[in-house]
């Protein structure tokens, strides 16, 4: 007989699961050891759980398949939850072994003991306690099923002694994902075609639900003479290729997107759960295509909700729109958007002599360096700005952040995942320097691991994007100043090959360099602090508050950083 480690190998194994992310730990020691006799499956080693979790997480977004993560009991598993988080937000299929305390001691407040299928309960799908090994691999089966079919994250909270106990069943499932495609009724769609018909300035916002319908949405941008707008999640799958994208909105886009939404009289909503609602236009006809009907309204009042995938749904709903529309609304939003983004490319330029580097002139020449088919990562904050508005996406490239959660240290950890998961590929983790040293450690592991990931650090000293948030709210900085090591010296000590820039006229060769080395390798870019990143519609609030930060910074005596703010953005108020 087996023990039901060696069955959950076996049903992994069955299911084409390749690698387990995770950390070792006695409880865990039944799993491990079943992986190590089986020897098919890799265990990626990596220094801290919640690392293992981001990096499943990427592996699932880059691949859509379900991948699987392990941590020992306590404290272990405890590890796992902010990555989890990161999954579940982001609706990707990831498995979680959460090893438990022994069956005798539980509920005696004994070493490490907590309650994981609580714990776990708000960032799951799916949530269950294995007290038997009569309940496996059922249990197993139905938490695969649920990550993969609902797209998220599902728990199987196992203590070590059950894990190593003789198995009742021997049973190994292969799950086969369903593929149903799902379209409203027709009397919805008539309705959502005489809708769309009556209106005069249609704006489409789409999201990551159109993956896998970029033809079908732009058919159905051209039939409506719509602007396209994306929210960041959809950037990579609707951004290409398309003569109807006017860039993006919300607090990273600009003024382009807010523009084509501001300026609609109806609002067509295609796989986006854009969360701001301020960024909304508030007369618009507005119209929510989502696969998941409890999102539809969630964000935004709506006048029609349709539950339907997109790629379906565009095709059927485009077949009902009358032809020959007025294009004026369209024509005036391309026309914005050429504009506004050659200003947004007149600000990412070289500086003289040893001023710190643009941020926005960093992630253009990665851009232009970059091979046509890289995976980028971006930590939360500034380095997901400047992604979102400098990294050019072509159906092939991905860019995978904690875009939902909001995650910091997120960078590296995603990069580990994307590149196990595609060892053939260039993986770039533009990563923050307070969120690299947040998980510094985690530069061990791809050292360990043989993992070429290329980490560019924008080196500003600070929590930036923080910063700019205290700005407009018209506080002082404070608390936000990082002394940073030279990273660059600490990947050489790792066995990673270490660059630092310094000046701007350094920074292509050394982009190349980078990106040419055969191995891991790091980049510290030394940057701009005071660089603006400003949302694409300034409020009256923000106004007021730049303007309190700068009459409080001056009377705390700290007026020298208003003249290295304006420094830094004279060329942002030409």
């Amino acid at each position: 007989m087996t023990n039901v480690a060696e069955n959950i190998v076996a049903t992994l194994k069955a299911n084409r699961i390749e690698r387990v992310y995770g950390l070792p730990g006695d409880s865990l020691n039944g799993f491990t050891d079943a992986l190590r006799k089986d020897g098919s499956i890799r265990w990626v080693h990596v220094r801290h759980e919640e690392s293992a979790a981001f990096a499943a997480a990427a592996d699932a977004a880059t691949t859509g398949e379900l991948a699987v993560v392990a941590g020992s009991c306590g404290p272990g598993n405890l590890h796992l939850i902010n990555g989890l988080f990161d999954a579940h937000r982001s609706r990707v299929p990831v498995l979680a072994i959460a090893a438990h305390i022994p069956t005798s001691e539980i509920g005696s407040n004994y070493f490490q003991e907590t309650h994981p299928q609580e714990l776990f309960r708000e960032c799951s799908v799916y949530v269950e306690y294995v007290a038997d090994p009569v309940q496996m691999p059922r249990v197993l089966e139905i938490a695969m099923r649920a990550a993969i079919e609902e797209r998220g994250v599902a728990v199987v909270v196992i203590p070590g002694d059950v894990a190593l106990a003789e198995t009742v069943s021997d049973r190994v499932t292969v799950i086969e994902r369903a593929r149903p495609v799902i379209v409203p009724s027709d009397a919805e769609l008539d309705r959502a075609a005489a809708l769309l018909d009556a209106a005069k300035r249609v704006t489409i916002l789409a999201g990551a639900g159109v993956e896998g319908a970029h033809d079908e949405v732009v058919a159905l941008a051209d039939r409506l003479a719509a602007p396209v707008v994306h929210a960041l999640r959809g950037k990579e799958f609707i951004e290409y290729d398309n003569p109807f994208d006017v860039g993006m909105t919300g607090l990273l886009g600009f003024a382009s997107g807010y523009r084509a939404m501001e300026g609609a009289d109806a609002l067509l909503m295609l796989g986006t759960d854009f969360p701001y609602p301020q960024f909304y236009p508030e007369h618009a006809t507005t119209i929510q295509v989502d696969i998941r009907g409890s999102q539809l309204g969630r964000r935004h009042p709506l006048d029609l909700g349709l539950v339907g995938d997109v790629k379906a749904t565009a095709p059927a709903l485009l077949a009902r729109l009358a032809d020959g529309r007025d294009r004026t609304h369209l024509d005036d939003a391309r026309d914005h958007y050429v504009k506004t983004r050659r200003k947004l490319d007149e600000l990412a330029v070289p500086r003289r002599g040893s001023q710190p580097i643009h941020p926005q002139y960093l992630a253009r020449v990665l851009d232009e360096t970059a091979s046509e088919d890289a995976v980028f990562t971006a930590d939360v904050g500034s380095p997901t700005v400047w992604a979102s508005r400098y990294l050019t996406m072509n159906g092939r490239r991905r860019l995978i952040g904690s875009f939902s959660h909001g995650s910091m240290a997120n960078a590296l950890l995603h990069g580990i995942g994307a590149q196990v998961a595609h060892p053939d590929r260039q993986v770039v983790a533009l990563a923050g320097d307070g969120g690299l040293a947040m998980m510094l450690g985690e530069l061990i592991t791809l050292t360990q691991n043989g993992l070429p990931v290329k980490t560019v650090v924008v080196n500003n000293s600070s929590l930036n994007f923080v910063e700019l948030e205290m700005k407009a709210a018209g506080f002082v900085t404070y608390g936000t100043e990082l002394t940073n090591p030279n990273f660059a010296d600490v990947a050489n000590a790792l066995g990673i090959r270490g660059i630092r820039v310094e000046r701007s006229k350094d920074l292509p060769g050394a982009v190349a360099e980078l990106l040419a080395h055969d191995g891991p390798a790091l980049l510290d870019v030394v940057s701009e602090r005071q660089e603006l990143s400003m949302p694409p519609a300034v409020t009256a609030e923000q106004v007021k508050g730049f303007a309190l930060y700068a009459i409080r910074t001056v009377m705390s005596g700290r007026g020298d950083e208003l003249l290295d703010l304006a420094k830094a953005n004279w060329r942002q108020l030409l």
